[in-house]
């Protein structure tokens, strides 16, 4: 029969003309992310001993961690900076953190004009004073 495949289209059409819409107006409305979403990155600095094994992990290598040694030879976080242009999303620095200190949010408004607004610095120390 003549048609066959149009008359098909059109009872998938109309079959959802009724349903609920699932559009979202996205700068009005976030969109509900899932909760194993992957988007940016949270460190807590006070749990952070700079070791340094997220950055050895990451398989593109786009963190920098800076420290030093303080006057009782522990590790002090000085800069914790991410490259997020190259980053995968993968998510082995989060899993590799032995402090938990790394943490990945649901913030996922990473547009930028220029690949210096990409850089992420989760922690500077010297731009604190």
């Amino acid at each position: 029969m003549f048609g066959k495949g149009l008359l098909n289209g059109l009872r998938v059409t109309l079959g959802h003309l009724f349903e609920k819409n699932i559009t979202q107006q996205y700068p009005e409305e976030h969109p509900k992310l899932p909760l194993r979403s992957r988007c940016s990155f949270r460190l807590d600095s006070e749990k952070c001993i700079s070791c340094s094994i997220c950055a050895l992990s990451c398989p593109n290598r786009v963190i920098n961690v800076e420290s030093y040694k303080d006057e009782n030879n522990k590790k002090r976080l000085t800069k914790y900076e991410m490259q997020l242009e190259y980053c995968l999303f993968c998510g082995l620095c989060v899993e590799s953190c032995p402090a938990k200190a790394l943490q990945v949010t649901s913030d996922f408004e990473l547009s930028a004009y220029s690949r210096a607004e990409t850089k992420l610095t989760l922690f500077d120390e010297y731009s604190k004073k």
